[in-house]
């Protein structure tokens, strides 16, 4: 029953979506519709989420009459400092979502602009927009969230060209936005039965594949893929320190310890990095809509390979990571990085033109002693020689490598690639790695494959049983016969296949040959026999 509410609640969330995208068709393409949504999307739930702390607040204090949206803005400053402190923003009565949505259509609304002039809102919507989102990163300044708010609607261009030549169309097009986010029933977002943003970042990025599912080697995580990250990273585990992404996109990955542990089981929060500035907006934004406070959460804007953030903070215990594959890095153009304390222990780089081992480096370095790092992985980095070589004898000799899973093809959005999952650990009871096959654990939904609940379940529990072998599936392999195969990590080349042919029983394949040529003798003779007769009628 609940399986079924959750896909009706899905089917919905997409069908309002796509519906938003008939109207923005043809104006805005899906890399920035993407960032609209989304942006609207928090700015709803903020909103909301803003609304229901204050009345809450009020509620419990005796006065059950009490709605925020219709104070002044006057009589709503009071809650300012407070809401600063425990939220992170505050927003105006004025200022929230539905009574922006409302003012929008309303002939008679007016608001002052920046520079003190009256303004209607439905001629001028874009410049009211512009001036709340404004407000509300403001808001954060001078106080502990402000680099959590800083910059946060950057990518939402309500004077954008591709909303309309005209201000009037822009308008036009923001109203629609407003009204087809406000129609969404997106509900209390931590009861929900669905991620409504992560699942909405996903429907988007599946109906933009061909030109956003791909950017620059980098490529979204589905839900599932990160649900099996998080569950080898955190397993045996009921609570962590914190977790970490160095590669961390929209902070899926991130979201999702909180999902399986429980924020709270969480202690110190949520860490990670995202060079794309567009990509760490969405981030943040994805945070505050998952409820996570803003002293939860350090998300950095750099590039993580040449300018690392979290030096100083404690080590991880749950990382997961799916970086982008085989891009390009300074590597030792840059005669700093081999005394980097992150790589140096490798005694080499990873190459210039593939940063994979880079990141994996980072991981390692990053991880906590009793911690364990999940992290996608090119299959070109299992077997390929050089300096991957030099680094993977690096992890092997020191016992680093946990275990290497082997993915289905097509799991992921722009890709067909068979992905691998390797999993790091520094404190391992053997020197042995476990090698998992999981190329058929998936079922075929349209284009893509999908990870099942039951796969995920199948490769987990294989796992953390760490049986020698389970035929056809996995086997432990003493680190020792890795070196002997000249360090390749390839699961091929330690998991036999099971022969899905079908098997031939050589006897009766004998028998039915015999049977065959006896049946072309009887024929012929029947042949032969049809012949003489027609020849002696002839004689006749």
């Amino acid at each position: 029953m609940a399986d079924t509410k959750k896909e009706q609640e899905r089917d919905e969330l997409h069908r309002a979506i796509w519906a938003i995208a008939d109207d923005l068709r043809g104006s805005v393409d899906g890399w920035d519709f993407k960032s609209y949504i989304l942006g609207f999307m928090f700015y709803r739930y903020i909103s909301e989420n803003l609304t229901t702390k204050i009345n809450k607040d009020e509620w419990d204090a005796g006065d059950l009459d009490f709605d925020y949206a219709k104070l002044s803005d006057e009589d709503a400053e009071v809650a300012r400092e407070d809401m600063v402190q425990t939220k992170g923003f505050f927003i105006l009565p004025s200022e929230l979502f539905c009574n922006v949505r409302k003012a929008a259509k309303d002939p008679e609304a007016t608001f002052k602009n920046k520079d003190g002039n009256v303004r209607s809102v439905v001629e001028n919507l874009n410049e009211k927009l512009e001036m709340v989102f404004q407000n509300i990163e403001n808001s954060a300044n001078g106080s502990e969230s402000e680099d959590d708010f800083n910059g946060l609607f950057d990518d939402i261009d309500v004077n954008s060209n591709k909303l309309g030549a005209t201000v009037a169309k822009r308008n036009d097009k923001l109203v629609k936005l407003l009204d087809g986010i406000g129609e969404m029933k997106l509900g209390d977002f931590q009861e929900n039965t669905i991620d409504a943003f992560g699942d909405a970042y996903e429907y988007l990025m599946g109906m933009y594949a061909s030109n956003a599912g791909k950017s620059g080697g980098e490529y979204y995580t589905p839900q599932e893929v990160s649900e099996l990250l998080t569950r080898l990273a955190v397993a045996g585990k009921s609570e962590i320190n914190k977790v970490y992404d160095p590669a961390c996109g929209s902070g899926s990955l991130l979201l999702k310890a909180a999902k399986i542990l429980g924020k709270e089981h969480v202690r110190q929060g949520f860490f990670g990095q995202e060079i794309n500035l567009t990509t760490y907006n969405l981030c943040r934004i994805n945070m505050f809509l998952h409820d996570i406070d803003f002293d939860k959460f350090d998300i950095a804007n750099e590039d993580t390979l040449v300018s690392p953030q979290h030096w100083d903070d404690e080590p991880f215990e749950a990382i997961v990571s799916n970086p982008p594959y085989s891009i390009k890095w300074e590597g030792d153009d840059n005669p700093v990085l081999i005394n980097d304390p992150r790589f140096s222990p490798a005694g080499v780089l990873a190459p210039k033109s593939k940063a994979d081992m880079a990141f994996i480096m980072h991981s390692l370095a990053w991880l906590a002693t009793n911690g364990t790092a999940a992290i996608v992985c090119f299959p070109g980095i299992m077997y390929r020689g050089g300096a991957e070589k030099k680094i993977r004898q690096y992890l092997i000799d020191n016992n680093y490598v946990d275990t290497i899973i082997q993915l289905p093809a097509n799991l992921f959005f722009g890709t067909s690639i068979a992905t691998c999952i390797m999993v790091l650990k520094k404190s391992k009871n053997e020197n042995k790695t476990l090698f998992i096959d999981a190329t058929n654990e998936c079922v075929k939904v349209t284009n893509n494959n999908k990870l099942t609940l039951e796969n995920i379940q199948k490769i987990v529990d294989t796992f953390m049983a760490k049986e020698d072998e389970v035929q056809y599936f996995s086997r432990l392999v003493p680190n020792s016969e890795i070196a002997e195969q000249d360090y390749n990590l390839s699961v091929s080349t330690y998991v036999e296949p099971e022969d899905t042919r079908e098997k031939i029983d050589i006897k009766v394949l004998n028998a039915e040959i015999k049977e065959i040529v006896a049946r072309e003798q009887v024929l012929r003779d029947e042949i032969d026999k049809i012949i003489a007769e027609i020849e002696e009628g002839n004689d006749e």
